[in-house]
């Protein structure tokens, strides 16, 4: 079992003061004045989380992290998280290492709180952020690009950001970040956003590594894009494994895969734990005229919708090929919301990249291509009842660039998470993929070569 972050023996309570902070608690109009509230109720779950019925019906499968880079000690350290109130008024703190910047916004549909910070190294109780109380229903956190971290609380309904500071470590208490709430209503929520000072926000629309130079080299640019990524942790399996780590790991081992046949170069979309806005992936493979664009996913599915196993390919189409195909494209879908992007700038253009595939030539060769995937994945793991699929992914929408996006198991079935975490299966299914990779590329790479004669 876990140990706490927090020990909560001797605290059955835990105070969160609501309004203009001190170090050592809130003053209005010469008062001090706390709302108590109970521990949150995450970190108590953590310490009894042994003995809980729930984890003793799920099929066990030992957490093994997938971590890739080394944990920096050199960023403040987020340790503890508290959140207090009621529907009126509500109180977010954060305990840290020190004292760092901070930069509140707020953004609609849905009503989200954003807090951008400088790189931090969250540290935070088990389950941190799965509920919330007051105004907030839940909160997530993570690393946005290099250099900065966020934090995007989901409310209830419209609010606004009456505080957003941070304070020093004194009087025996760590430094934090507090944040205080107020519900107000959609009008006065609108008029606030467009208000708003942006230039106190951090960049959400975080930038790739530098374009490659124009190279000569004729060899085809395949796009890896590992899934998710920073705050955006993807599904996570009953056991705490996150899809974004699942398929970084897989993803870098694909990579390297196809390197080393030296048929092809290779960029990745993320080679760490760094979110990337969809558009943005999309751009980036466009931008460096792929060849091949191909999404790296894991699914879940809730105990409620049954069970289901195996891997998939998708290609992009306005209507999606079954109800299964269409829960996890609007899942999907919602990355950018899930870290805090605004979206309310972007131009609606999915319909229009839609009708531009018309260009018939890529949909026909991102179809050849998943089929071709399938065809391999047969030998090597295995595949879901209906493995070749179609929806409308943000992600696939690259008009002259062939793109698939594998689903490569359930990380809610117990079978497919062993396989999904062996290394020796990522090995295995990664050949199949560049495998496939050879196939398609096999008669234009002929061709080249018989004009070069």
């Amino acid at each position: 079992m876990q140990a706490c972050h927090t020990p909560l023996q001797n605290v059955p309570f835990a105070q969160v003061p609501l309004t203009d902070a001190a170090p050592n608690g809130v003053k209005r109009g010469g008062k001090v004045r706390f709302v108590t509230v109970r521990a949150i109720a995450l970190v108590l779950g953590v310490c009894l989380m042994g003995g809980s019925a729930t984890m003793a019906a799920e099929p066990r499968v030992t957490a093994r992290p997938l971590s890739l880079l080394p944990e920096s000690t050199s960023f403040p350290v987020a340790t503890d998280v508290r959140v207090g109130g009621d529907d009126r008024q509500t109180r977010f703190v954060v305990d840290l290492s020190e004292k760092i910047d901070v930069a509140a916004f707020t953004l609609a549909d849905p009503y989200r709180v954003v807090i951008d910070l400088p790189q931090v190294t969250f540290k935070l109780p088990a389950q941190a952020g799965e509920h919330g109380r007051g105004l907030v229903k839940a909160f997530r956190f993570g690393l946005i690009m290099q250099g900065g971290s966020r934090i995007v609380l989901d409310t209830k309904g419209p609010v606004r950001v009456d505080k957003a500071f941070a304070l020093a470590a004194a009087a025996g208490q760590p430094a934090r970040l507090v944040l205080d709430l107020s519900a107000t209503d959609r009008d006065s929520f609108l008029r606030n956003i467009t208000m708003q000072d942006r230039s106190l926000r951090l960049s959400s629309k975080t930038s790739l590594s530098p374009e490659p130079e124009v190279t000569a080299d004729p060899r085809p640019l395949i796009v890896v894009d590992p899934g998710h990524g920073g705050i955006d942790s993807g599904t996570k399996s009953g056991s705490g494994q996150d899809e974004k780590d699942i398929v970084l790991a897989f993803g870098l081992m694909l990579r390297d895969k196809l390197v080393k046949t030296g048929k092809y170069r290779v960029e990745m979309t993320r080679s760490d734990d760094t979110f990337i806005p969809l558009d943005e992936r999309v751009r980036f493979a466009r931008a460096n005229k792929a060849s091949l664009f191909v999404s790296i996913h894991a699914d879940s599915i809730p105990r409620s919708e049954g069970q289901a196993e195996g891997a998939s390919v998708y290609t992009l189409s306005p209507h999606a090929s079954d109800a299964e195909a269409a829960r996890l494209a609007e899942a999907e879908n919602k990355s950018d919301v899930i870290a805090g992007v605004d979206l309310s700038t972007e131009p609606n253009d999915v319909a229009n990249i839609l009708i531009d595939l018309a260009q018939r030539e890529t949909k026909a060769f991102s179809l050849q291509f998943a089929r071709d995937l399938v065809g391999e994945f047969k030998a090597t793991t295995r595949l879901h009842v209906r493995p070749l699929k179609s929806a409308g992914f943000i992600v696939l929408k690259a008009p002259d660039v062939p793109s698939v996006l594998v689903e490569l198991g359930y990380m809610s079935t117990k079978d497919d998470l062993v396989h999904l975490i062996s290394t020796e299966w990522r090995s295995r299914t990664a050949g199949s993929v560049v495998h496939a990779v050879d196939t398609f590329f096999a008669p234009r790479m002929a061709g080249a070569s018989t004009g070069a004669r």
